[in-house]
């Protein structure tokens, strides 16, 4: 059990497409999110979420292979991102994580990488 991923701990890759989805159904009616994603469809941001935790949590490397290296604040440039924009994200990820039946050292290990992740993200003062 040592060596198992977190990936493995929370239960593959149906628990990371939950996780998303239940992300993704809160930012779908967040106005302050709804400009950071201005798809009409979140699908396409869904897929890549979900493939990129899969990824970053010891799953398959199906993200880097269709999108090489994730690159995250690169990728995150171009959109406006504060603190209310990360509070808000945080907010919804951290609810999503909280809907699952997670361990506590699997939900401790989640919860810490999307607050630091999220804070790298801003890139314009409040």
């Amino acid at each position: 059990m040592l060596n198992r991923s977190v990936y493995e701990l929370a239960g593959g890759e149906p628990v990371f497409r939950l996780l998303v989805s239940r992300f993704y159904a809160r930012v779908a009616d967040d106005p302050i999110l709804r400009a950071v994603y201005p798809e009409e469809d979140l699908s396409d941001a869904t897929e890549r979420l979900t493939l990129f935790l899969i990824q970053y949590w010891g799953g398959p490397p199906t993200y880097s292979e269709q999108r090489g290296h994730p690159r995250l604040r690169l990728r995150h440039q171009q959109f406006d991102i504060g603190p209310a924009e990360r509070d808000a994200w945080l907010g919804h990820m951290t609810a999503a994580v909280d809907s699952l039946d997670l361990a506590p050292a699997v939900r401790k290990a989640l919860l810490d990488y999307f607050a630091t992740a999220s804070t790298a993200m801003i890139n314009r003062p409040g």
